[in-house]
């Protein structure tokens, strides 16, 4: 099998691509039974966030018919393609919801028999389509590419049925991160749901054998206190950071909407930002970052002597008398996040948390010991959750340096 004997195509040759439509935003939903919209905000590296997918009412379907998203279907933010952790493509897998596309977000599908749907994805998820869309990338306050951009990217072509042998390869690759990011989003759902449970709810071990005592919060447990966040957080700490050398710099985009990860970590000289350290969290204090969820917890730093910085547009909080896990999760609260939405000031599109909003937060503070038992039960969950990532880390490394030798025929594929 010699690479000189593959075609160079262009996806314009194979593919038919479908700009999605101009919903109206003053109709969206958030009714669970109507339809999930893709657009660019929930199209991520590899996936669809589909838990902060606007909706559209469903009665709408059938005429929509034309923006329909099939299994199989490519999706490619056309506005804000790219961020640090990478290009914002997707597809839509065999047990996602029915789902309709969204203006700016483009739907590629194979036009004829020549070009395999699995094998499209993966020349889309390729090193080489993002390599090709970076430099194109124009606008300043919101960089985007065309459709006949995308439809200009010229690749190489190999039969069908050696486009499904590398199909299945990379798969498999894809189908065992799929695996770690599902018990990912399990632990922390666990740890969430656990959280709520026991210092939101009161259901503690041991809850029924304490009464409930009047609070400016109402009644709870008897041995826990009322107390301001200032005495329990130190919010955007002191930390010194020398000036001279590399140092582990993150920004913005590093941060997940729907999980603790901090991703694509980055090395920068110099010490402007936000300064922080393992078990820190960090809130995004800017919008559409706060509404959109970013929200990461620090534990991908060496000792707890390290420190990194970032964006100048976080909020570090550390805890002083709870732990740091608790932390991230009262962060990750609705009742946290309202606080902090309800302060934002500023121009329409940059507004910022204001920090002194938390001075009167109150925060029901459980005995040492429980915290402690919590922690306990939580934390391994957390450890777990950046192993996890990193091994995810290292099987997109090892199939990203696969996939373009598999894609240029460096690798003979021995025939069935």
């Amino acid at each position: 099998m010699m690479k000189a004997t593959w075609p160079k195509v262009k996806l314009a040759d194979c593919v038919n691509l479908l700009a999605g439509f101009a919903f109206k935003s003053q109709q969206f939903t958030d009714k669970p039974d109507d339809v999930p919209l893709v657009k660019g905000e929930n199209v991520s590296q590899g996936c669809i966030l589909w838990d902060i997918s606007k909706r559209w009412p469903s009665s709408d379907w059938e005429k929509l018919e034309k923006f329909h998203l099939v299994p199989g279907d490519v999706v490619l933010a056309m506005d804000r393609p790219w961020i640090p952790a990478g290009l914002k493509w997707s597809y839509i897998r065999a047990g996602d919801p029915k789902a309709l596309l969204v203006q700016r977000c483009a739907r590629l599908r194979s036009s004829n028999g020549l070009l395999d749907q699995d094998f499209l994805r993966f020349v889309i998820g390729g090193p080489g389509f993002e390599s090709y869309i970076v430099p194109i990338t124009t606008g300043v306050n919101v960089p985007h590419i065309s459709g006949q951009q995308i439809l200009d990217f010229e690749f190489t072509l190999p039969p069908l049925p050696v486009q499904q042998r590398i199909a299945g390869i990379l798969s498999a690759y894809d189908e065992l991160m799929e695996n770690s990011q599902r018990r990912i989003r399990l632990l922390e759902a666990m740890a969430r749901a656990l959280y709520r449970e026991w210092f939101v709810h009161f259901r503690f071990p041991g809850h029924e054998k304490l009464p409930r005592i009047a609070s400016p919060l109402g009644d709870i447990p008897q041995g826990w206190e009322v107390k301001r966040m200032p005495e329990c957080v130190d919010i955007s700490p002191r930390v010194s950071v020398p000036r001279d050398g590399e140092k582990p710099f993150v920004p913005m985009g590093c941060l997940s909407n729907d999980s603790m990860l901090i991703s694509d970590i980055e090395s920068r000289a110099g010490n402007s930002g936000a300064k922080f350290q393992n078990g820190d969290t960090l809130f995004a204090r800017i919008t559409p970052c706060l509404e959109n969820g970013k929200t990461g917890f620090v534990q991908f730093l060496p000792d707890a002597q390290s420190v990194a910085f970032g964006s100048t547009e976080f909020i570090v909080l550390r805890s002083r008398t709870l732990t740091p896990e608790f932390v991230y999760l009262l962060a990750r609260s609705d009742e946290f996040r309202g606080v902090a939405i309800k302060s934002m000031s500023g121009a329409t599109g940059r507004q910022r948390v204001q920090e002194k909003c938390f001075d009167d937060f109150q925060i029901v503070q459980a005995p040492r010991a429980l915290l402690d038992r919590f922690s306990a039960i939580v934390a391994p969950s957390f450890r777990l959750i950046y192993k996890l990532h990193l091994q995810i880390q290292n099987l997109r490394r090892t199939r990203d340096l696969l996939l373009p030798r598999l894609l240029s025929g460096q690798v003979n594929l021995k025939q069935n």
